[in-house]
């Protein structure tokens, strides 16, 4: 079992959640713990209840595991809501003065700090966050120079008042702790190891940055706002135009502009904005002009539940736009795939002049994941394709942007270079891109056409990696899953093998073109399959059925907001190994 330490940190929206676990994560990857965090909030902006979860610990962290091992309730709701999440060997820290404990497990020590002994709660309303952070950490075994300088950097563009406040609350806290409570049985280790902390949409424009975007637009909505926040915050370093729009046909249109005009152009948005922007993905595939989309999925249907996660837009980005056309999808396993993922497809988007897709979610776009530094390539491969830039020297043949290939790919020129005139339409057009539905449809041309640009697709086939098995290939169960399921299904493996049970797991990155022979080929031995997703009607098992006629033995899905726990994914391959069922659908018991 893996060993990890996770702190919960709860209240009303407004409270101050967010900087207490942001102070944790911090001190935490800089001692050289792996670490994940997930913040379950509401779409209220005051009041509501939050629960922010950091789970750290010396092994890799792709998860939280739902259980505590000190809870830091902000309020008396937080803890009436999770006080049942500790065991024996965990601790409660509160504020005395206005939250009452309950009944604790036996084995688990409430501390009470007196708040109101200790700070002037008049002036500062939010002194309880800063003494509990001191006094977490003193029970932690965390020296205080660690907890001091981290409260230095995150208050440093405040008053040096604001700065000293806080350091002198945090050392009451520690001091109090240090001589009131008990310190946990297993201090936090320390290595030389350094971890960045990253989000999956700061990861995925930190990434788009790497490949060389060069223009960036989007429409805020949640929870693909991050990746705007992060362009905005670095455009002029990173020399990227980035542009807020007033809704998301513009942003669509406006990047494919920017790659008409030969840079590299991504945006990103939600199931709700994704739909706005299918005709102009429809405009990308006929222009033949690259573009990246990405769609950070939430709970839906309409604006649904804005704040949680879900993998519900799979079959919404697989008939995005109308007719058929080429396009690439594909889904980050977690959070620093997040970064990898983006050049690479920005390569393939490229080379086959498509729009690529990347299908993200809630939870690893807004999420926090440690990242050493070293894992991350600014300086990957770029693929351009066929992109013309200049008219070089010479006689030229008639320049044909269209041009009928084997390939399918036509040179692609940027607008302006002498020798290179040509017309760009929404419409079907000949391979000099004339229109061809004007006066005469010409259906010889037109089937041309069409079985030019889907000859593009044999071409990404061959171009992206085909999903491989991890774990015994002779297993007795295989769980298979897509996108952000990897981490949470890869630690159940792990506890499902503790248990005797013998399993692998099947990850899917590459959605489209999916490598339907090879998934076959991987899973013809199989024992018992089981497909995992966080959605209602199994979106990829039917996706696979209609791509290979596979159909799985059992399903676990999850379709309430939250994201599965390692111990949902064990219970129900129980469930299923003992035939009650083909279809477990876990409760999430952190938000009950």
């Amino acid at each position: 079992m893996r060993q990890s330490f996770s702190v919960g940190i709860g209240g009303a929206a407004g409270q101050g959640v967010a900087t207490p676990g942001d102070i944790f994560a911090k001190i935490f990857s800089r001692r050289g713990l792996h670490l994940n965090a997930y913040n379950a909030y509401q779409s209220i902006i005051r009041g509501g209840h939050t629960f922010l979860t950091v789970r750290t610990g010396p092994d890799k962290i792709a998860t939280t595991d739902g259980r505590l091992d000190l809870l830091v309730p902000l309020n008396q709701d937080t803890m009436d809501r999770h006080m049942r999440l500790l065991s024996a060997g965990s601790a409660c820290l509160y504020n005395a003065d206005l939250i009452k404990p309950g009944n604790p497990a036996d084995g688990v020590q409430l501390c009470p700090i007196p708040v109101s002994k200790l700070a002037d709660i008049s002036r500062n309303k939010v002194a309880q966050n800063t003494l509990a952070i001191g006094a977490g950490l003193s029970m932690m075994g965390v020296g205080f120079p660690a907890l001091e300088s981290v409260l230095e950097e995150q208050f440093r563009k405040k008053e040096k008042a604001v700065v000293d406040e806080n350091i002198s609350l945090a050392r009451s806290g520690y001091d109090y702790a240090t001589q009131n409570f008990k310190p946990f049985a297993w201090p936090l280790p320390m290595t030389d190891d350094r971890y960045a902390v990253l989000s999956g949409n700061a990861a995925m424009a930190m990434g788009g940055a790497a490949a060389g975007v060069k223009f960036y637009t989007a429409y805020p909505m949640s929870p693909s706002t991050g990746v705007l926040h992060w362009m905005a915050d670095h455009a002029r370093k990173a020399e990227i135009m980035v542009r807020q729009v007033e809704d998301e046909i513009g942003v669509i249109n406006m990047a494919i502009g920017a790659a008409h005009a030969g840079v590299r152009a991504m945006c990103a948005t939600s199931g709700g904005g994704f739909a706005l922007m299918s005709e102009g993905l429809g405009l990308s595939a006929q222009a033949e002009i690259p573009i990246v989309v990405i769609d950070c999925q939430r709970a839906g249907p309409s604006t649904g539940v804005p704040t949680k996660t879900e993998q519900g837009d799979l079959w919404q980005m697989l008939g995005a736009a109308f007719g058929d056309y080429p396009r690439v999808i594909a889904a980050p396993l977690d959070i620093a795939d997040c970064f990898k993922l983006i050049p690479e497809i920005f390569n393939v988007a490229d080379r086959f002049q498509c729009p690529g897709i990347v299908l993200c979610d809630l939870l690893l776009a807004e999420g926090r994941l440690s990242v050493d530094p070293k894992d991350l390539d600014f300086h990957p491969v770029i693929d351009r394709g066929e992109l013309i830039t200049s008219n070089g020297s010479g006689e030229h043949e008639a320049y044909k942007r269209y041009k009928i290939t084997d390939s399918g790919v036509s040179p692609r020129v940027i607008p302006g270079v002498p020798g290179h005139t040509h017309t760009v339409s929404s419409d079907e057009h000949d391979e000099d891109g004339v229109l061809i539905s004007d006066e005469y449809t010409n259906s010889v041309k037109r089937r041309a056409m069409m079985e030019k640009r889907m000859r593009k697709m044999e071409g990404i086939a061959a171009s992206i990696p085909p999903p491989q098995l991890l774990g015994p290939a002779n297993a007795d169960v295989t769980l298979i899953g897509w996108g952000s399921t990897y981490g949470v299904i890869d630690e159940a493996c792990e506890l499902l093998r503790e248990a005797g049970i013998s399993v692998n797991h099947l990850p899917i990155r590459w959605l489209v073109p999916l490598h339907g022979d090879a998934i076959l080929e991987l899973l013809r031995g199989a024992r018992h399959t089981i497909i995992v997703e966080n959605n209602y009607s199994g979106q990829f098992a039917r996706y696979l059925r209609s791509e290979t006629s596979f159909v799985p033995n059992g399903n676990i899905r999850k379709y309430d907001g939250e994201p599965f726990l390692p111990h949902h994914i064990v219970e129900a391959v129980k469930e299923q190994l003992a035939g009650k069922t083909n279809l477990s659908v876990p409760a999430h018991e952190i938000m009950v």
